[in-house]
């Protein structure tokens, strides 16, 4: 071969591998559906989709028919797999029934423990001395999900104990939350041990007599610490991690509307835009399933029951805008959440989420503790499930922070690396994706229980 073909073949093998960033994470993500539709099987019914559109949507998700869990869909296997243990106390998968109830009553009565303003003054004072860790002299890279997770592990643990949280505590929460949802976007295997752990915490707590008297009746020591695990310091948990992971991803990419929100700390009205726009653009479910206990009669077809339907938020929340991937919090001063496609805490006659009332008002509050003390910059890529946990660089206020490198730099080399990064994560959540649901229906943790259930009967 010539010298020249070998040049020429050289620059186009470095053309290639730099190339590789910005088309093969999409390539990988597409490869890995297939994967999983071949090894889960094709099972649902997309909403909105071919039977189902986006204006049935609602409808459809509010049918009283609506109701099944987890019972009867093999999917729930790798939804019990990912939520281990004591998914089958988890108030999100407990089927229709006097357990269900007395679970969310427990719920209920635990989320209004405090007033509105209770609430937010617990979130501000836990997040105070967690932000005040930071270096305050120089500017510094986190993951904003990491950043998170630590505040909402204390302000939960408060919540439900009336106390504050032991360090120890804490740790154990912030360990299961993670293994939980780093799991759950494949990044990397479960650890049982680091989830077991909280679980004999929390046993330890109950059996002390330091649980709250809300806690459901029928259930067994190990089962009430099953479901605070599960609703409080896995889901609530995560949930509001990533939920604040999103807005503060959202703030430090847009300039303009982190000028506008320190400008003016007291606009509550802007920062509820804001937070309205995040949730829209970012809705935190991604896909809901529902099993059909009977049929139900839309738009002229009819779904049989049994079926499970795929209910797509972030798809049925970019519908009908003809700029639904612009971010733009003023959008709420021209359209109310009844005149879009918005759901972002689900449906009220289909167990919406039960912190609704709560969680806008500590997004807030975290909110504004943050900007009180930083300057957020970021140039990541920022997607709904946001696997990459959300970089971005944190400047303290004030005339003795160094910024070390300059701005200029700082971004553009971020950009950079987290491309690289969404390359190497993208093979990972490829291979540990595919393996866990094999090895979720492997085991059939959901088919195994209802099982034993109706041989007990």
């Amino acid at each position: 071969m010539s010298a020249g073909w070998t040049a020429a073949l050289a620059v186009l093998a470095v053309l290639v591998a730099a190339s590789l960033p910005y088309w093969m994470p999409g390539a990988v993500v597409a490869l890995r559906v297939r994967i999983f539709a071949w090894i889960n099987g094709e099972e649902g019914v997309p909403v909105p989709g071919r039977l189902v559109g986006t204006d049935a949507f609602r409808q459809v998700y509010a049918h009283p028919a609506a109701d099944g869990r987890s019972r009867g869909a093999a999917l729930s296997d790798l939804f019990w797999y990912w939520l281990a243990p004591g998914p089958e106390v988890h108030q999100e998968h407990l089927e229709p029934g006097p357990r269900y109830e007395e679970v969310a009553r427990s719920t209920r009565e635990i989320l209004t423990g405090l007033d509105r303003e209770g609430w937010a003054a617990l979130v501000s004072r836990r997040a105070g001395p967690l932000l005040d860790a930071l270096p305050g002299d120089r500017t510094t890279l986190v993951r904003l999900r990491d950043l998170m997770m630590p505040l909402w592990a204390e302000v939960y643990y408060e919540l439900v104990f009336a106390e504050p949280c032991p360090a120890g505590a804490r740790d154990l929460i912030v360990a299961n939350a993670d293994d939980v949802v780093s799991a759950l976007k494949c990044t990397r295997l479960r650890h049982m041990g680091r989830r077991d752990r909280l679980t004999r915490y929390l046993a330890q707590r109950i059996a002390e007599g330091a649980a709250p008297d809300a806690l459901p009746a029928s259930l067994t020591t190990r089962e009430q610490g099953y479901y605070l695990q599960g609703a409080f310091f896995n889901t609530a948990v995560v949930q509001m991690s990533e939920a604040m992971a999103h807005l503060l991803l959202a703030i430090a990419a847009y300039p303009e509307v982190q000028q506008r929100l320190r400008a003016d700390p007291d606009d509550s009205a802007y920062l509820d835009r804001v937070i309205d726009e995040v949730l829209r653009l970012y809705p935190l479910f991604g896909v809901a399933h529902r099993i059909t206990s009977a049929e139900i009669a839309v738009d002229g077809a009819t779904i049989p029951a049994g079926s499970v339907l795929l209910f797509n938020y972030s798809e049925y929340q970019h519908a009908g805008l003809s700029d639904a991937d612009r971010f733009d919090p003023d959008r709420w001063l021209r359209v109310s959440a009844r005149d879009i496609n918005h759901i972002p805490f689900g449906v009220s006659a289909n167990r919406p989420c039960p912190a609704r009332g709560i969680a806008p008002i500590g997004m807030r509050v975290a909110a504004r503790e943050v900007l009180c003390r930083f300057t957020l910059s970021s140039s990541a890529s920022h997607t709904r499930s946001l696997p990459s946990r959300g970089p971005c660089l944190l400047t303290p206020l004030g005339p003795a922070a160094r910024t070390g490198m300059p701005q200029a730099l700082r971004l553009p080399l971020l950009r950079l690396r987290d491309r690289w990064e969404g390359l190497g994560r993208s093979i990972v959540q490829l291979v540990l994706g595919s393996y866990m649901v094999w090895d979720a229906r492997r085991q059939r943790l959901c088919q195994k229980y209802f099982a034993s259930q109706e041989a007990g009967q």
